[in-house]
């Protein structure tokens, strides 16, 4: 039986009896696209759940810092495993928040797992790009960007952008739960929006290096969100994996049963090991 908490106004998510497996979801998600992992980790690990701040339309938009969303991660991390370290399981912008936390606070997280975004900032992945893909992040970024600042003037427009982008790049959430509130990372990207993202902790150097990760990523994708070094440098540091699916961005949903195995087994032997 799933129980629930709050934290900082947010509601979370709690299944399974185990260590504790926090799962950060991203643009434009909620907690269920962790329900088929959930299923699979319950029995072993305790999953936690929660959607990002903004991303619960049953509340007013709620855009938040770098900082506070890692106060925020920190604050469930605190009241869900006060006493152990747990597991991270990051998709899309919960990897870019997930990876900052850690980052910030090695002594609370033992392992991450990742899927689909990896070392975006660092030289090694954008030399990696090529001027076409360059063009197609900018513009589907900044059509969502556009869209949050537009949100609170034109909330049917910036609705109407925000699902149509989420369709075009193949996003399985159903349109009724996907608005422009959910933005905000692609304007503090852009435009520098609660005071950006710059100064945050290179994926590489913490990754791999000093926390374990299990990476994933979607083969059948127009661009990779990671660079061939960093691939590379996961697969040759003990504790660490990196594997391609044949899937999207969202491969979890995509491709639940491969996807899920790999993080079951990987766990498994990362607490054989302790």
């Amino acid at each position: 039986m799933t129980q629930t908490l709050t934290v900082q106004d947010i509601e979370v998510l709690i299944d399974g009896q185990g260590p504790t497996v926090v799962m950060l979801h991203g643009w434009p998600d909620s907690p269920a696209l962790w329900e088929e992992s959930v299923a699979a980790l319950r029995d072993g690990y305790r999953c936690v759940r929660f959607a990002l701040p903004g991303y619960d339309l049953r509340q007013p938009p709620r855009p938040v810092s770098v900082d506070q969303m890692c106060q925020l991660v920190g604050a469930v991390v605190d009241a869900v495993s006060p006493g152990q370290k747990v597991t991270l399981m990051l998709h899309d912008w919960g990897c870019f928040f997930g990876y900052e936390y850690a980052a910030r606070n090695t002594d609370r997280v033992a392992r991450v797992v990742a899927a689909d975004i990896g070392d975006t900032n660092t030289g090694a992945y954008l030399s990696s790009l090529k001027v076409k893909e360059k063009l197609m992040i900018a513009g589907y970024q900044l059509w969502l960007a556009v869209a949050w600042k537009l949100g609170p003037l034109l909330p049917g427009l910036a609705n109407r952008m925000t699902r149509w982008m989420a369709r075009t790049i193949g996003c399985r959430t159903p349109p009724a739960e996907i608005a422009w509130q959910m933005n905000y990372p692609y304007a503090m990207q852009w435009f520098g929006t609660l005071g950006g993202l710059r100064g945050v902790a290179r994926v590489d150097k913490v990754f791999g290096p000093t926390l374990p990760t299990l990476f994933f990523f979607g083969k059948r994708k127009p661009f990779m969100f990671h660079s061939a070094r960093w691939l590379a440098q996961l697969a040759t540091t003990p504790g660490s994996e990196a594997h391609g699916l044949d899937a999207g961005h969202w491969l979890m949903k995509q491709k639940p049963e491969p996807f899920n195995r790999l993080v079951r087994d990987w766990l498994d032997r990362a607490q054989a090991a302790t």
